[in-house]
């Protein structure tokens, strides 16, 4: 949610970060030739070959501007955007629902709908105009080939024994695709109550708590967990160097395994330092070239729907989602009650 090395000429226009250690500086000129992305962690190689990694020398390329680069998990990079609304450090704030919308009610977000978002779904960008998706995704499980003969096919599945301290998912309200686990369960099992009550009985099996989806994959690959969360297009991208990775999506109460969309949502935060690179950018990654490579580099779904992917990656996901049904989550209820729906999980869970 090994990659090839990025050569020197493509490194320098990436200031990398693998955790919120990164800090950019309010000092900068206006005018500097930088633009910082706060995102979170799935569209950037481990190695250089992400979508991230090619948009970014593209961009870098074509503008001379250079990008700073800051990871973290979904929910981690906004609380860092609202530590610093006072004397904000990044231009773009790249994150999941429903954190896009919780940035947007914190005033982390100014209005700024970038060339080529009229082609964007309206569901799949702020009515006011604040943030707009630049990669689709979809919320999903991993586990591993060569451990399990078949994936599992319900939640009550992963509450058997063999699973002891070989399952793990990420943190609600932390991680998005770990508050997706909060989402889909709701969902797939009647309510929150029914759903806080299976994750109470999960807990028996769950390995602990973890700020990054991104970090599980490898363990499912290497087999030191047999079940991880995690997304679509992050865990596709980590299936290429990840031979024992595969992808399932657990099956509700009428037997038919379903998800949602976790879309990468972007937005210009509200007194950027450097707003016009930062509008830049937005333009670029939307850009009919750029969302052209979702599937084909970053193993994901365009954000436009004029833009149809026939590319070996784009065929492969269509066959992935196939027989899967789609709900839509009521995104700003979640977003107004999600800190009440954290503090639950974690009485429920004791976590």
């Amino acid at each position: 949610m090994s990659r090839t090395r990025l050569s020197l000429a493509i490194a320098v226009a990436l200031l990398a970060a693998p955790a919120l250690s990164a800090c950019g500086s309010s000092s900068a000129a206006s005018d500097a030739k930088e633009v910082t992305v706060y995102s979170a962690d799935g569209l950037k190689g481990e190695n250089g070959d992400g979508w991230y990694d090619k948009v970014f020398a593209d961009f870098t390329k074509k503008t001379g501007i250079k990008v700073k680069y800051v990871e973290g998990g979904s929910g981690e990079v906004v609380q860092r955007a609202v530590r610093e609304k006072s004397n904000p450090q990044a231009d773009v704030l790249v994150t999941l629902p429903p954190f896009i919308q919780e940035a947007d009610a914190k005033g982390l977000l100014q209005k700024y709908e970038p060339e080529g978002s009229t082609a964007v779904s309206g569901a799949d960008k702020a009515p006011d105009g604040t943030w707009t998706s630049v990669v689709n995704n979809y919320f999903g499980f991993v586990y591993n080939k060569k451990e399990l003969k078949t994936a599992p096919k319900t939640w009550d599945d992963l509450l058997d024994a063999s699973y002891k301290n070989k399952l793990q998912y990420s943190t609600p309200g932390v991680a998005g695709d770990g508050t997706a686990v909060l989402i889909q369960t709701m969902h797939d099992l009647g309510g929150k109550d029914q759903a806080l009550a299976y994750l109470k009985r999960l807990q028996a099996n769950n390995v602990g708590p973890s700020a990054s989806t991104g970090k599980l994959a490898p363990k499912v690959d290497k087999g030191e967990l047999l079940v991880a969360n995690g997304d679509v297009q992050m865990n596709y991208a980590q299936s290429k160097t990840m031979p024992n990775l595969g992808i399932w999506f657990p099956a509700g109460k009428d037997g038919k395994p379903s998800t949602f969309a976790l879309p990468y949502a972007a937005g210009l935060v509200t007194k950027a330092p450097h707003s016009a690179n930062g509008k830049k950018l937005l333009d670029f990654m939307l850009a009919r070239r750029a969302q052209a490579e979702v599937s084909s580099i970053g193993g994901g779904f365009s954000a436009r729907e004029d833009v149809k992917a026939t590319d070996a990656n784009a065929i492969a996901l269509t066959k992935l989602m196939d027989g899967v049904d789609f709900f839509q989550p009521d995104w700003n209820d979640i977003a107004k009650n999600l800190t009440s729906y954290v503090e639950d999980w974690k009485s429920a869970t004791g976590s």
